[in-house]
């Protein structure tokens, strides 16, 4: 398997989450598809949503991808609340961790301290500002 690629569903503020996610991981999006830019007769976007998110990509290390968009509010909303998906940040340094956890985290909820854990990782937990929840690790056995 090359990469698992997580994909996460906004409620109108995906453009406003990535670019926080990009001030903490770095890189360039690869892609950002707005509802209008695919806009057609059959597909009429109403004005409210025509600049929310259809696509967006952000490279995370060589072979990685996170991607994203606004869930349109004919689909209804996405219960932030109750999501119990946890996106894992495989880190390659004690320091890269600390500062993945630390800038992720910020204005959220930490569920766990990134410390060592019973299983030999180093590791913590929390939901960021947007609802998302992750949980930042280091491995140094790999």
């Amino acid at each position: 398997m090359r990469a698992i690629n997580p994909w996460i569903n906004f409620n109108g503020n995906a453009e406003e989450a990535f670019t926080f996610y990009k001030l903490v991981f770095g890189g360039e999006f690869t892609k950002v598809v707005r509802f209008k830019d695919l806009a057609t007769e059959e597909f009429q976007v109403s004005e409210s949503e025509e600049n929310k998110i259809m696509y967006i990509a952000l490279p995370i290390g060589q072979r990685n991808l996170l991607l994203g968009n606004d869930v349109p509010a004919f689909m209804g909303k996405v219960s932030e609340s109750e999501n119990r998906s946890k996106i894992l940040v495989a880190a390659e340094s004690r320091e890269e961790a600390d500062k993945v956890f630390t800038g992720l985290s910020a204005g959220g909820d930490v569920e766990g301290d990134i410390d060592d854990t019973p299983w030999g990782t180093y590791a913590g937990m929390f939901r960021d500002k947007y609802g998302i929840e992750w949980i930042v690790e280091f491995d140094s056995s790999l």
